[in-house]
C-alpha cells in the first residue's frame, strides 16, 4: 500500500471539498484549488534510510504494519510521505469511517507531529485543513494541541473565514489556549486588506486583554516554575491557584513533560490537579505520567498509574510504549521490557511481531540467559492469537549466536515448541550445523534425540548437515559415527553427500587411507555407492598423500560401480615419480582384461617423455607385452624420441 501512494507523487488532481462536518457546518465551499500532491514531492525525495543493528538504535528501526498497533519504526512519521498520503485521502468527499478505513489501510499513524505537518502545508487550502481538523477532532483529538488550534485559526483568519475564526477562538478560550502571535498577524492583515472595521476593533481588543500570545507553552512554564522553586506545600498550591488558569489535558501533559527529571513532583501535581477538580485525567493525561514515570526509581509508581490508566478505560498510547521500553531496553530492564509487553499485549493496541522478535533477541543476548522471562513473551504472543514464524527463529539464533551461546538453543526451541512452533527441516539442518561446528556434542545429540521424537522427524538432509558441521570442527571420528547411525537410520540411498563431505575432510587432514577404509567397507557392507565426484577426489588425494596401492583398490570398485575409470592422476603420477613396475601395476589394474588398450600405453609413454625421465620409459617399455613393444606406434613414438636426443646432442 505505501509504495502504491507513491504513484501519487508523479500526478496531479483537483481536490473536492468534503461535505460539511459538525465543528464547521456553517463554513462556505469553495472548489477551485489545486492538488496538494506535487508541493511534498520535494520531501520524499530526500530519501529513507533504515538499519538492522541489535543496539540501541534498533529500537527506532525495525517495524511491521503500524496502523493501531505499537511499532518500533515511529521515525516513519516524520520522514516526508505519511502526511502527503494522509492529505490526499480528504481530497475528495467522504465519510467519517471511509476516512477512517482509508487511514487504518495506509499504515498511517495519526500523531501530534502529523497534524502539524499537514495543517502548515494547507494554509491556501482551508476546505480540505478543516475537514482534516474536523476528521481528527472526531477521531484523535488528543493529538490536537494549542499548536494544532492556532495553525487552524491562522488558516480560518487569513482566508476569510471571520464567523469561524471568532467561533475557533471561543473554542479555544474554554480549553485555556490563547491566541498565538502568528495566528494574531495572519488574522490581521485579512482583516485590515478586507476593512472589517469591527473585526479589526475586537481582533485589536483581544491582543489588549492580554488573551493573544498568553499561550499554553508561557502558562506551562509557569506553573513548571512555581512547582520547581520549592517543597510542594501550601503556598506551592496557592500559587497555583492565583494564576487562575484552565487547567486542560493539554496543559497537564506538558506541565508533566516539563517536570521529567523531577517525577516525585511531576506526580505530585498529578495527583492534585485531579483531587482539586480542576481537570479530570484522560488518556492523554495519563500517558504523559507514564512517560515520566517510566524509569528505574519509580517502577511501582509507574505499575500503579498505568492499571489506574486502565481500569480508567484508556490505553497506552504508541509514543508512551516506546519511550519508556527504549530507556528500559537502554538501562539492561529487560524483565521490566516483558513486563511492559505483557501489559500492552492484553490491551487494544498490542505490540507487532517485530517488536516481539526484538525482545526476544535481547533477551538471549542478556548478560544471563533468563529462559522464564523468554517463555513468557513466547507465551504472551501466542496467546494473542499471533503465530511463531521460521524468521523469528532465525533472528533469534542469530543473536544467540553472536554471543556465543548456540548450545542453549534447545533451551528455546522447547519454549517456542511450546507456543505451538514446528522446527522445519531447513532450520532443522541450520541447528545441525551450528551446533555441531560449535563441538556441542551433547546439545547436537539431544537436539537429534527431540527432533526424533517430534512430528518433523530429521531427515538425510538433517544428518548431512550435522556430519558437515563436525568436518568443519575437525572432529572426523564423531563425524563418521553420525554417519553411520544416518545409514543405520536412513540408508544408503541419499548418504551421497554427506559421504563426500567426511572424504574431504579426512583428505585435508591428510587421512586419505583411511577414508578409502571407510568407502571400502560401506561399499562391501551396506552396498553403498559413492558418487564418481567422490572417487575422482579420493583417488587425487591418495596419489598425492603416498596411497597408490589404495587408489589402485579403487579402481576396481569404479568398475564395480559402472563408473568410467579415472586415468589422468595415475598416468601423472606414474611419469612423475613411479617406476615401469609401477606402471604396468596401473594398467593392469584398470582393466578386466590383462591390459587395457594400446592408447593408454601411449599417453603413458608420451608422459614419461614430457616428464624428462627417458630411462623409465625405456624400463616400461620393457616390461610391456610383446603386442605393445612392436606396435609401430610405439616404435615410432620412441624413435622420434632417439631423433630428437641426437640432434639436441648434435
Amino acid at each position: 500500500m505505501r509504495n502504491q501512494w507513491r504513484l501519487l507523487l508523479l500526478r496531479t488532481h483537483s481536490r473536492s471539498p468534503l461535505s460539511i462536518s459538525h465543528i464547521f457546518s456553517h463554513f462556505p465551499v469553495k472548489s477551485d484549488h489545486s492538488s496538494q500532491t506535487l508541493r511534498f514531492f520535494s520531501s520524499f525525495l530526500q530519501g529513507h534510510s533504515h538499519h538492522c543493528v541489535i543496539d540501541s538504535t534498533e529500537l527506532r528501526n525495525f517495524s511491521g504494519p503500524r496502523s493501531r498497533s505499537f511499532s518500533s519504526d515511529l521515525a516513519l512519521e516524520d520522514k516526508g510521505l505519511d502526511h502527503v498520503v494522509f492529505t490526499d485521502i480528504f481530497s475528495k468527499p467522504k465519510g467519517f469511517d471511509e476516512i477512517k478505513n482509508e487511514v487504518e489501510s495506509s499504515d498511517i499513524v495519526v500523531s501530534h507531529e502529523l497534524v502539524l505537518k499537514v495543517l502548515e502545508n494547507l494554509e491556501s487550502n482551508p476546505e480540505v485543513a478543516r475537514s482534516v481538523f474536523d476528521w481528527v477532532l472526531r477521531a484523535e483529538s488528543e493529538r490536537l494541541s494549542s499548536k494544532s488550534y492556532n495553525l487552524m485559526l491562522g488558516i480560518l483568519g487569513s482566508n476569510g473565514f471571520v464567523s469561524e475564526f471568532w467561533d475557533l477562538v471561543e473554542v479555544m478560550k474554554k480549553k485555556g489556549y490563547g491566541v498565538s502571535k502568528a495566528a494574531y498577524v495572519k488574522a490581521l492583515e485579512n482583516f485590515e486588506k478586507e476593512a472589517l472595521g469591527s473585526d479589526l476593533e475586537k481582533l485589536r481588543g483581544l491582543f489588549a486583554s492580554g488573551s493573544v500570545d498568553d499561550s499554553i507553552q508561557k502558562i506551562c512554564s509557569r506553573v513548571s516554575k512555581i512547582i520547581r522553586s520549592e517543597v510542594w506545600g501550601d503556598n506551592v498550591e496557592g500559587q497555583l491557584h492565583n494564576l487562575k488558569v484552565t487547567f486542560s489535558g493539554d496543559l497537564v501533559a506538558m506541565v508533566l513533560e516539563n517536570l521529567g527529571l523531577e517525577p516525585m513532583k511531576a506526580l505530585i501535581f498529578f495527583r492534585w490537579v485531579e483531587e482539586s477538580d480542576l481537570v479530570k485525567h484522560d488518556k492523554q493525561t495519563y500517558n504523559a505520567m507514564l512517560r515520566v514515570l517510566g524509569r528505574e526509581d519509580c517502577i511501582e509508581r509507574f505499575w500503579k498509574v498505568a492499571d489506574e490508566m486502565r481500569n480508567a478505560g484508556y490505553e497506552m498510547e504508541v509514543a508512551t510504549y516506546f519511550k519508556v521500553v527504549g530507556r528500559f531496553y537502554k538501562r539492561k530492564m529487560i524483565k521490566e521490557v516483558v513486563d511492559l509487553y505483557e501489559f500492552a499485549m492484553s490491551g487494544a493496541n498490542k505490540p507487532s511481531m517485530y517488536d516481539c522478535t526484538f525482545l526476544l533477541r535481547k533477551i538471549v543476548v542478556s548478560k544471563v540467559l533468563d529462559i522464564s522471562l523468554f517463555s513468557r513473551v513466547v507465551r504472551t504472543y501466542t496467546e494473542g492469537g499471533n503465530i511463531l514464524t521460521k524468521s523469528m527463529l532465525d533472528a533469534i539464533l542469530k543473536s544467540l549466536t553472536s554471543v556465543g551461546r548456540f548450545g542453549e538453543c534447545n533451551k528455546l526451541l522447547k519454549a517456542m515448541e511450546e507456543g505451538g512452533y514446528v522446527v522445519g527441516s531447513g532450520m532443522q539442518n541450520k541447528i545441525a550445523f551450528g551446533l555441531s561446528s560449535a563441538r556441542k556434542t551433547d546439545e547436537a545429540n539431544e537436539f537429534m534425540n527431540n527432533m526424533e521424537d517430534s512430528d518433523c522427524r530429521p531427515n538425510y538432509r538433517t544428518w548431512s548437515s550435522l556430519i558437515e558441521g563436525y568436518c568443519v570442527a575437525g572432529d572426523l571420528d564423531k563425524a563418521s559415527d553420525c554417519f553411520q547411525k544416518m545409514v543405520e537410520k536412513e540408508g544408503v540411498s541419499y548418504a551421497g553427500y554427506a559421504f563426500e563431505v567426511l572424504v574431504n575432510a579426512y583428505c585435508c587432514k591428510g587421512r586419505s587411507v583411511d577414508a578409502c577404509g571407510l568407502l571400502c567397507d560401506l561399499a562391501s557392507k551396506e552396498k553403498f555407492k559413492p558418487w564418481h565426484s567422490t572417487y575422482k577426489l579420493l583417488i587425487s588425494k591418495l596419489l598425492v598423500q603416498g596411497g597408490f596401492q589404495a587408489a589402485l583398490n579403487l579402481l576396481g570398485l569404479m568398475k564395480d560401480h559402472e563408473f568410467p575409470p579415472f586415468l589422468d592422476p595415475f598416468i601423472e603420477y606414474v611419469s612423475r615419480t613411479g617406476t615401469g613396475d609401477d606402471a604396468i601395476t596401473f594398467l593392469r589394474a584398470m582393466t578386466v582384461k590383462r591390459f587395457p588398450s594400446t592408447s593408454v600405453f601411449l599417453q603413458t609413454f608420451e608422459a614419461f617423455f614430457k616428464a624428462g625421465r627417458h630411462n623409465e620409459a625405456q624400463d616400461f617399455l620393457s616390461k610391456c607385452p610383446g603386442y605393445i613393444r612392436n606396435h609401430a606406434d610405439v616404435l615410432n613414438l620412441f624413435y622420434t624420441m632417439k631423433s630428437g636426443e641426437a640432434a639436441m646432442a648434435a
